[in-house]
């Protein structure tokens, strides 16, 4: 029998959402206000937690970050349940870790398909983080404390699922820690002043999102969204901080990521500075071959290629027509195939 924790001020919701699930079959918890929630979820690890946003003392923001700082609750699917439906009410709540959103009023046929649905989601989770754990090993090469240490807290986060063209946060957004990559990918981009995305940077499984702006205790200077379904790892700010200033291994690993970024990034103001149109693509198509799992073929939009390659959507599309009579590519559709890396890659300005 799964246990459900509700926590909830008002009496009324809380018996009536109770009554629902208990005749569902689920065994409840009831948290009459956010201290009292907090203490329940630390003595009985319930399976699911509804949880009221507006709430006296200790608010649902409140209960959610006391229990991301302890391991044991930090994984336990979270739905806030709101009168409230504004966008920020929404990002603030996704961006610190919650799972789903249930508007009041709520009838019990949207109330169950949520929870069964996250339900469902934690186990393929479980799954997926039993296969995957070897991969994400990689990111803590070495024997120090700290790889150590870090290799603990990404086992212990819960795993974030992004649907495709779901943003993960907006420029101006401050951080709440970084994120890992655990499958799809995710896109950061500006908007230039006449409307224009450019396109900073592509992350896939293993790479980290935020870095710079945590260290610099900074808001996001890009916005990232899922190109696909993808699924992302919250890493707190308080707790890599914490790594930072007391292993040396840690420290140079993100020195290391950030000497990466700005190697990218310099590679691409050269490209848009001195590179013709079609080597602009194709160092494009090179890059990205390097970053999708499979070299040989991956999806991307006309548009995403024009936001890098800093060229307008017509020109790309002639360009890969040009590559696809030249046997050096072929698509269909927004995939893919690379036909020649080499020319490609050694392809003259």
């Amino acid at each position: 029998m799964k246990t459900i924790l509700i926590i909830e001020d008002n009496t009324d919701i809380r018996e009536n959402t109770a009554e629902i699930l208990e005749l569902a079959g689920y065994k409840v918890l009831q948290g009459i206000n956010g201290k009292t929630g907090v203490d329940l979820a630390y003595q009985h690890k319930p399976d699911l937690i509804l949880c009221d946003i507006m709430m006296p003392e200790l608010d649902g923001y409140g209960v959610l970050y006391m229990l991301s700082k302890n391991a044991e609750v930090a994984s336990i699917p979270f739905i806030f349940l709101t009168a409230k439906a504004e966008r920020i009410d929404f990002r603030k709540g996704m961006e610190m870790g919650a799972d789903d959103y249930l508007t009041k009023p709520f009838d019990d046929i949207e109330l169950l398909n949520a929870i069964e649905s996250r339900l469902e989601k934690k186990r393929k989770q479980e799954e997926f983080y039993s296969k995957s754990l070897q991969s994400l090993e990689k990111l803590s090469a070495g024997n120090g404390h700290g790889m150590a240490e870090l290799k603990a807290m990404i086992a212990g986060r819960k795993i974030r699922q992004i649907k495709k063209k779901q943003i993960l946060y907006y420029e101006g957004d401050q951080p709440q820690g970084i994120y890992l990559v655990i499958e799809g990918a995710i896109r950061t981009f500006k908007l230039a002043e006449d409307g224009r995305e450019l396109m900073m940077g592509l992350y896939k499984p293993d790479d980290y999102l935020g870095v710079h702006a945590l260290l610099l205790d900074e808001p996001f200077t890009e916005t990232a969204e899922a190109v696909d379904d993808a699924a992302v790892c919250l890493l707190p700010k308080d707790a890599i901080i914490n790594l930072v200033n007391r292993y040396p291994d840690i420290t140079l690993q993100f020195i290391k990521i950030l000497a990466n970024n700005i190697r990218e990034k310099e590679d691409q103001l050269l490209e848009l500075a001195y590179n013709s149109v079609r080597k602009r693509l194709a160092q494009v198509l090179v890059r990205l071959s390097k970053q999708f799992t499979d070299p040989s073929q991956f999806k991307i939009s006309r548009d995403e290629l024009a936001s890098m390659a800093g060229m307008a959507t017509e020109t790309v599309s002639r360009t890969l027509s040009d590559f696809k009579d030249e046997k050096l590519i072929e698509k269909k559709g927004s995939h893919i195939q690379i036909l020649n890396l080499e020319k490609l890659a050694k392809m003259k300005n």
